[in-house]
Order: C-alpha cells, then sequence, then structure tokens
C-alpha cells in the first residue's frame, strides 16, 4: 500500500486534531495554540495553519475530545494526503468528502474518506439556528445551548433510550422507532468505553449530548454501527465520526459506472436488485425503505462490490415488535428538530410505506442510466420492458416485486466471472451461486 505523503500544509493539521471535528462555526483557529501532544504523536513539520470556520465548524467546545475519530487523527492513524493542495482547485470547505489514508498498525495504508454530514449551507444555517434559540449572538457555544434544552435534560435523567426521547427528530431512522431498535443503537454506539448494554448508566453526559447530536443532524454513522457491513448488511465499515464528520471506508459513486460494459453494468444492477431485496427481507425482521434516491447514495468498493454509500434516507420500521407512531404534528419539536431541515418538515407515516417503494424510486430513477442501450436486442427490449413495470408506482406491490424478480433472472447470466470482480472471484468458477 502507499505510504501516505504528508506535507507542510497537512501536517500542520494535526496538533489540532484532538479538539476539532467540533460541532459549530465562530472562531479562525491557530492549529499551533493548543498543549503539544507528545513528541512521538506529532508530524515533524510545524507550522502555523488557519482553518475557515465553516470547514470544521470550531468553537469553544471540545465536545469531540475522547471519541474515535479524535483519537484516529491524534494518533496520526488518519492522515491526508496533499488534500490542501492547489491542484484541487477549491477551497477546503467546498469539498463533501476528503481522500484519507488509514492504518491501525503503521505498516498497512489503505484508503479511506473523511465525508461531511451535512453541507457547508446547512452548517451556517444550524449555526444560526442554535444561537437564535438561545436568543444569542451571531456565534456562540453549541454545546452550552443544546445542554440547556429540556430534550437534554430529559437524556440526562434517562437509564434508557425510549420512543418518547427521539419524537420529532428529523431522521427517517426515528420517524417510528421500536424499542428493539433503540436498544440497538445504544447497545452498538461505539463512542462509548462499554457498549454492549441496553441501558445508558456507562454514558456520560456529553456521551449522550454527542448521540442525540448525531441522530438529530444525520443518523447514517449510527446505521454503520448499528448494522456492520461485518455481519452481512450493504453499509460501509465504520471507523469514527463526530459532530457533522464522519470516517468510513471509500467506494467510488454508482454514476461513475453508467459508462461501464455490459457485464459490469449487468452485475452491479444485479447487485443493487439483491441489496434491496436484502432491505426488505432479512433475519432481523426489520424492513428498510429509502425516503428518496439518487445516484450518489449507491457506491462500489474496489473489489466490486456495491453498497449504500449514504444510509441518511434510510428509514427503518420493525416488523418484529411493531414501531411507536410518530408524534402528532407540532408535537415534540425542538431545536434538535431544526437543526438541518425546516422545522415544518413532516415525513410520510410508517403505515403508509408500501414494499415496493424502493423498488419502484431504484428502477425509476437509478438503474435506467446504468442498463440503457448496453445490450444486443431482444435481450435490452426484455430488460427495459421489466425496468418500467418495476418502476411505475401505479402497479400493486406484487407485481412491482415479479418484476424486479424477473429482471433480476435476465441480468444474472449476463454478468461474468473474472478478476474485475473480485468480491465474487474465483468462487464463481466453481459455484453457480456467485
Amino acid at each position: 500500500m502507499m505510504e501516505p505523503r504528508l506535507g507542510p500544509e497537512a501536517a500542520a493539521l494535526h496538533p489540532g486534531w484532538p479538539a476539532l471535528l467540533l460541532w459549530v462555526s465562530g472562531l479562525s483557529y491557530s492549529v499551533s495554540s493548543p498543549a503539544s501532544p507528545s513528541p512521538s504523536l506529532v508530524p515533524r513539520v510545524r507550522t502555523s495553519y488557519n482553518f475557515g470556520r465553516t470547514f470544521l465548524g470550531l468553537d469553544k467546545c471540545n465536545a469531540c475530545i475522547g471519541t474515535s475519530i479524535c483519537k484516529k487523527f491524534f494518533k496520526e492513524e488518519i492522515r491526508f494526503d496533499n488534500w490542501l493542495a492547489s491542484h484541487l482547485g477549491l477551497s477546503p470547505d467546498d469539498l463533501p468528502s476528503y481522500p484519507v489514508n488509514y492504518s491501525d498498525d503503521f505498516k498497512t495504508w489503505r484508503p479511506v474518506e473523511i465525508s461531511r454530514l451535512v453541507s457547508k449551507h446547512q452548517n451556517e444555517i444550524s449555526d444560526r439556528r442554535i444561537c437564535a434559540s438561545a436568543a444569542a449572538p451571531k456565534t456562540c457555544s453549541i454545546e452550552r445551548v443544546l445542554r440547556k434544552t429540556g430534550r437534554f435534560q430529559k437524556w440526562l435523567q434517562a437509564k434508557r433510550l425510549t420512543p418518547d426521547l427521539v419524537q420529532g427528530l428529523p431522521s427517517p431512522l426515528l420517524r417510528c422507532p421500536s424499542q428493539r431498535l433503540l436498544d440497538r443503537v445504544v447497545r452498538r454506539y461505539a463512542e462509548v468505553a462499554d457498549a454492549g448494554s441496553i441501558f445508558m448508566d456507562h454514558f456520560t453526559d456529553r456521551d449522550k449530548l454527542r448521540l442525540l447530536y448525531t441522530l438529530a443532524v444525520n443518523a447514517h454513522p449510527i446505521l454503520l454501527q448499528i448494522f456492520p457491513g461485518a455481519e452481512g448488511w450493504p453499509l460501509p465499515k465504520y471507523l469514527g465520526s463526530c459532530g457533522r464528520f464522519l470516517v468510513s471506508t471509500s467506494t467510488s459513486p454508482l454514476q461513475e459506472f453508467y459508462g461501464a460494459p455490459a457485464d459490469q453494468a449487468a452485475d452491479l444492477a444485479y447487485q443493487l436488485l439483491g441489496v434491496l431485496e436484502s432491505l426488505r427481507s432479512n433475519d432481523l425482521n426489520y424492513f428498510f425503505y429509502f425516503t428518496h434516491v439518487d445516484v450518489d447514495m449507491f457506491g462500489i468498493f474496489n473489489n466490486g462490490h456495491l453498497f449504500i454509500r449514504d444510509a441518511s434516507a434510510l428509514g427503518v420500521i420493525d416488523r418484529q415488535e411493531g414501531s411507536q407512531a410518530a408524534s402528532r404534528a407540532g408535537e415534540n419539536k425542538d431545536i434538535f428538530s431544526c437543526l438541518v431541515s425546516g422545522c415544518q418538515t413532516e415525513l410520510p407515516s410508517c403505515d403508509t410505506i408500501p414494499e415496493k417503494q424502493n423498488l419502484v424510486l431504484v428502477c425509476g430513477q437509478v438503474l435506467p442510466p446504468l442498463l440503457r442501450a448496453k445490450f444486443p436486442s431482444p435481450v435490452q427490449e426484455e430488460i427495459d420492458a421489466e425496468l418500467a413495470r418495476c418502476g411505475e408506482a401505479t402497479r400493486p406491490d406484487p407485481e412491482v416485486l415479479q418484476a424486479a424478480r424477473r429482471l433480476k433472472d435476465i441480468l444474472r447470466p449476463l454478468r461474468t466471472c473474472d478478476p474485475r470482480f473480485a468480491y465474487r472471484y474465483p468462487d464463481c468458477k466453481y459455484n453457480d451461486k456467485f
């Protein structure tokens, strides 16, 4: 693997990492200002670098100290690879994600990415809303304001995460949460020392605030933790997050493969239909549904395996235990309901989500550009016909599901078995299952 190149600009980042990835803007920050870590943990090059306030959202709170992401940066397990270089042609705060190198042994490095959970524009809106909620000036201590809210005071007293504590939060994950789902969130939350219990006795006040804030801003990091790829879920590996940033394994957006050859397009479409099938039917009896889709939500690892790249639009319905309906309009709305969206934003009732929803969205919006004009006649006509049936929202659920099954049957023999598809090669040479 490539040894990361640590240029002077990138090297200047590291002394400040223990106090960064914070929540909101307010100050420009000189990285040389904190107390210096031990010499073995810092780069050889020390310079002063002022971050733009909207890039990392620095404030006078240290809410991310002690989290996995800060520890990784502090120990230099994550290193930037010249991402501040001028040839990018963009200011750092204009980019939604950044390529970095990660190692847990300082010998083997692999590419990962650090991504924004909310955009630069949303950051600014969120900052103003939080400060305005406390009648504070344009800049304020976000941690101090959020700690005083009624919702967080209830979290402080709670021993267990219950549906009433998350009602009114905008994430589709929490639209109609069951107790089983919320217990899974607490038990698998990776940013506490003793994960494994459904009770929050081992959570510090700051742990609770971090979890609440992440659930309110973007539940994508939480989904990566509670449904990990290592257990077969179609999600990338979680490496750390705090506030508005996430570090996870790198994927290439599906859109980059719209010009792929026919066999690769067939393979990706087949995989994507399989992912949707697993979201609808799985051993844990959760039904995952997309509130909306776009091509950037799906990505491909370098072994050819397709995953959900952005799970922020995924809702979860517990078919085993049942789900508690969301509160009536206007109830339980507070500043946490409005951090990244309008306070009046309403998600559809979980009772109205049909089984066909994911297929209709993907077959109608994502797959057509991938499969268009790729195959000889009459195969192309058969694909187009089933794709049209699969993406037709007015059709009953059974007809849409049947069209998706037929489309998979058509695509399966169009895939080839060669090293480009490393996720199933060479197994595909010996077993038709692959």
